[in-house]
C-alpha cells in the first residue's frame, strides 16, 4: 500500500468518524430531547428558589436570593416561560404524545 494510498483510506475513515460524530451531536432528534430536558431541569431548579415571584411563599428563596445576580439571564427567560402558561402546557404534552 502506497503512502497515497493509506493517506486516501485516513481521510476516508477521518471522514466517516467526524460524520458520525456530528450526527450524533447536532442532528439527531435525541439532541432535542436532551435539551428539553436540561431546559426542564433548569426550570425546576429555578422555581424552588425563586417560588415566591409566582405567589408562592417559600422560606428558601431568603436565602437563594443571593444567586439572583448570578441568574439573572435565565431568571427573565424562566420567568417568560412561567407565565406564558400555554406554550408551557403546550410543550409538556408534547413530552408524552410524539
Amino acid at each position: 500500500m502506497s503512502l497515497h494510498e493509506r493517506i486516501s483510506a485516513y481521510r476516508a475513515w477521518l471522514h466517516e468518524v467526524l460524520h458520525g460524530l456530528y450526527h450524533g451531536m447536532i442532528e439527531h432528534p435525541s439532541f432535542e430531547l436532551i435539551e428539553k430536558e436540561a431546559e426542564d431541569v433548569e426550570d425546576e431548579f429555578l422555581f424552588a428558589c425563586f417560588s415566591d415571584a409566582f405567589g408562592i411563599p417559600s422560606p428558601v428563596s431568603y436565602y437563594t436570593v443571593e444567586l439572583l445576580p448570578y441568574l439573572a439571564d435565565e431568571f427573565e427567560a424562566f420567568e417568560r416561560r412561567m407565565w406564558d402558561r400555554q406554550s408551557l402546557v403546550e410543550r409538556k404534552g408534547q413530552q408524552y404524545h410524539f
